[in-house]
């Protein structure tokens, strides 16, 4: 236990506080037991190393964090950790990594209901059912979702430029005015196109030349790490959602054409939907379907995405589609927060409400007219007029 405390030391002197996720301010520190989520470099660590930094200043015996694919655990069990962490003074215990541990969701229910002080924080995966585990943590934790990087976050950490952010009706609402004010500032065009390319991970401040290598292993880790870690999948399977999600990132937006994918890879047609659903559950998809109820929606998505634009450049670098790069950044800064659905007309329904239509060359008003609540979203301008936003404002929404 000595040297988890000394790894600790280490990682909380290493650990910057000038730029912070916006999840930082939204959380209840204070709850018992906290979930965070989210995809793999998306940041969770960094987070909760600098909420320890900021708040508790150095290690104590009262606090400590640990990634719980350590040795350590090889050897020792959660329950072990945090009685000893709990009988020699401890408070506040934080578990990083949480989906390559075993049984995780009773252990952390055992350690929950046994230890009434104890404050515990847990991270993982963003494929984590937290309220489908084998325990039952549903009345217990409180759990928090950390997507990607904003357009806004990543203009703060990349130029130390300070946006607030804005709801999806105050956008709509008010959007020349927000765009007049970031304008007087920015030309935020200039900085979208790299957003676009290398913006959605933090990662990318150590250097563009690194950074599509670096994602590409992050792709690599999800799916031969952290998606056995959590599924049962063996090897092969493994081998043919690489084969799926090369196939989608060929063509996106993918229509999916299910029985002649499972006669590509050999696996059932309703395989293939899990994969889809599993890809999706990894941040590495994004699925859309029609706004319909009913047991339609289990079935297969009627447009798949890749997860950003990132990932676009990552597995499909040569000359990525400038409609899909457009519709591709809109869907994935919406649906963190709303629910994005394929619309009768226009390209996307956000919570069975707004209709927008991505703007391209060719494309005009008649595939919305006479809608209620219908915008054009377009690209390459810096201010809007009634009924026509900027695509990169939807990059201020958290």
């Amino acid at each position: 236990m000595e040297r988890l405390y000394e790894l600790f030391d280490v990682k909380l002197k290493n650990t910057p506080l000038n730029f912070k996720r916006f999840l930082y301010q939204k959380i209840d520190w204070e709850n018992r037991l906290i979930s965070i989520q989210g995809a793999r470099g998306a940041g969770k660590t960094t987070l909760i190393l600098q909420h320890i930094k900021e708040r508790f200043g150095v290690p104590s015996n009262q606090v400590l964090y640990t990634d719980v694919n350590h040795l350590y655990f090889s050897q020792n069990t959660l329950m072990d950790l945090a009685d000893r962490f709990y009988k020699t003074g401890g408070k506040y215990l934080f578990l990083d990594e949480i989906h390559k541990y075993q049984n995780w969701s009773v252990e952390i229910k055992q350690i929950y209901d046994t230890y009434a002080g104890l404050h515990l924080v847990f991270s993982g995966s963003s494929i984590l059912e937290i309220l489908k585990g084998e325990a039952d943590l549903s009345r217990r934790v409180v759990s928090y979702h950390l997507p990607g990087m904003s357009f806004r976050e990543f203009l703060e950490l990349d130029q130390g430029l300070v946006y607030e952010s804005y709801d999806l009706e105050t956008l709509l609402k008010e959007h020349m005015r927000i765009t007049h004010s970031v304008s007087e500032t920015i030309r935020p065009l200039e900085y979208f196109g790299h957003y676009i390319r290398y913006g959605y991970y933090p990662y990318f401040i150590e250097g563009e030349q690194v950074y599509t290598e670096k994602l590409l292993n992050t792709i690599n880790l999800i799916l031969e790490v952290d998606l056995p870690a959590i599924e049962r999948i063996d090897f092969n399977n493994i081998q043919k959602l690489k084969n799926l999600l090369s196939v989608v990132a060929a063509s996106v937006p993918f229509k999916p054409n299910t029985q002649k994918l499972a006669g590509l890879t050999g696996v059932s047609r309703q395989t293939i939907i899990r994969f889809f659903s599993l890809l999706a559950k990894a941040r590495l998809l994004l699925l859309l379907q029609q706004a319909t109820k009913g047991i339609r929606k289990l079935g297969k998505p009627d447009k798949i995405y890749l997860n950003n634009t990132n990932l676009m450049y990552a597995l499909s670098p040569e000359n990525p589609n400038t409609g899909t790069l457009r519709e591709t950044f809109f869907f994935n800064q919406l649906q963190p927060g709303h629910r994005v659905e394929l619309p009768g007309s226009g390209d996307f329904l956000v919570d069975g409400k707004y209709v927008f239509e991505i703007w391209g060359k060719g494309k005009g008003m008649k595939q919305i007219s006479g809608l209620d609540q219908a915008f054009i979203v377009k690209d390459d301008i810096e201010t809007g007029a009634p009924g026509v936003l900027p695509l990169w404002l939807f990059g201020f929404l958290y």
